[in-house]
């Protein structure tokens, strides 16, 4: 998720909180169950959703595993914040 997110951040998040498109959710990925992957939602397909990360690396996100379930997404980021500093939306 970087620039977005960096290594190291903290995030506030608001479990089973919906998604809208351009929010920052975490998701279980149930290719990996266990793994909790922070994106971005691009979009809504269906009943499905896309989802991105911010990099422009390809890595684990919709372009490789495909659009993924609403039970899947656990919750969306409300903050992060850097230890010594203030939250940031």
């Amino acid at each position: 998720m970087e620039p977005t997110l960096t290594a190291g951040d903290r995030l506030l998040v608001r479990w089973g909180r919906a998604p809208r498109p351009g929010h920052i959710v975490v998701i279980e990925w149930l290719g990996r169950p266990g793994i909790l992957l922070v994106k971005r939602v691009i979009r809504r397909e269906g009943a499905d959703w896309w989802v991105e990360g911010d990099g422009e690396s390809h890595g684990n996100d919709s372009r490789s595993f495909g659009a993924i379930s609403t039970g899947e997404i656990l919750g969306t980021v409300l903050f992060r914040y850097q230890r010594g500093k203030r939250p940031r939306t």
